[in-house]
């Protein structure tokens, strides 16, 4: 019989992840707390709970993806979550980004009922996530994460182990502040040199293979030049983890003022009405400001 799993969280990420495992022959059963994206998921296939409860019975294997911490403790800690209701023995996976001190204390909890938990936060996107590739950080006992290791290798061929439990959290903490980081600074930049006279698309092809690029350029401006800023990766969830990074380095009385500068810069774009899309919207900020600018000077 095929494996049974449990997805808590069936957003972008969660729903992408439950559709490669379901591809590869698990049982999944899903559960979103959303009513509205419970209903939407059921019409595109997925079995969906009603209840955290309800998806977790009788489940081998729980995955949770989810999108702050507060979500992560109600989920795992609540009344009605995961620890009070899973199968004693139940390997779980956590998959979100959030701070390695609430990992800690989900997987203490879990421990004290028997189940087995991986700290595993992922880097990529919805698509990314639905064909299998990416990229995995992982932390947690080695046994558990032996355990773990066929279903992670559905989910991405590039995984990192990184020590125990709560040390996954702590490395996609520091990846997504260089990312939020790389991202805003390619935005500035890229706005300045269109403002300045060069043309987007011969910008674009040089910077591309010089030696600012980064990761992010390539990945996310093609869509941005098109004006595209669908969401691989919500804005909000930029400025998140960007708090999530100053918050980890005030608990050890580390000063981030380069992050918290950045994270000022996301908290303006939220403000100026670019929440929901993908923080390559950026650039559109910047080009707001561009023309403001160019409409000043002609005054």
């Amino acid at each position: 019989m095929p494996e049974r799993v449990a997805v808590v969280g069936m957003g972008q990420m969660g729903s992408g992840m439950a559709g490669r495992l379901k591809e590869a022959g698990y049982d999944i059963l899903g559960y979103d707390i959303s009513a509205e994206q419970r209903s939407r998921l059921a019409g595109a296939g997925f079995r969906m709970a009603a209840s955290i409860k309800e998806a977790v019975a009788g489940r081998s294997i729980l995955l949770s993806s989810l999108p702050d911490p507060r979500a992560v403790q109600a989920a795992w800690l609540g009344a009605d979550g995961i620890v009070a209701h899973a199968e004693k023995g139940a390997l779980c996976i956590e998959l979100s980004t959030i701070d390695p001190q609430t990992m800690r204390e989900v997987a203490e909890a879990a421990a004290s009922r028997g189940l087995a938990v991986v700290d595993c936060p992922v880097s990529g996107s919805p698509n990314e996530a639905r064909a299998g590739k990416l990229i995995l950080i992982v932390g947690g006992d080695r046994r558990d994460v032996e355990r773990a290791e066929p279903l992670l290798k559905l989910l991405g061929n590039d995984w990192k182990y990184t020590g125990g439990v709560g040390t996954a959290k702590v490395v996609k903490i520091v990846n997504n502040m260089m990312s939020m980081g790389n991202v805003l600074v390619a935005a500035e930049a890229f706005a300045l040199g269109v403002a300045a006279g060069v043309e987007p698309g011969k910008l674009y092809e040089v910077l591309s293979v010089s030696g600012g690029r980064s990761h992010h350029l390539t990945k996310r401006f093609p869509n941005a030049l098109k004006g595209d800023f669908s969401p691989g990766f919500k804005m909000e969830l930029g400025e998140k983890d960007l708090a999530l990074g100053i918050e980890l380095g005030r608990s050890l009385r580390l000063p981030t003022p380069t992050a918290s500068t950045v994270r000022e810069l996301y908290a303006v774009a939220l403000a100026e009405g670019f929440r929901g899309q993908d923080i390559v919207a950026l650039l559109a900020m910047y080009q707001q400001w561009a023309k403001a600018g160019a409409g000043s000077q002609k005054k």
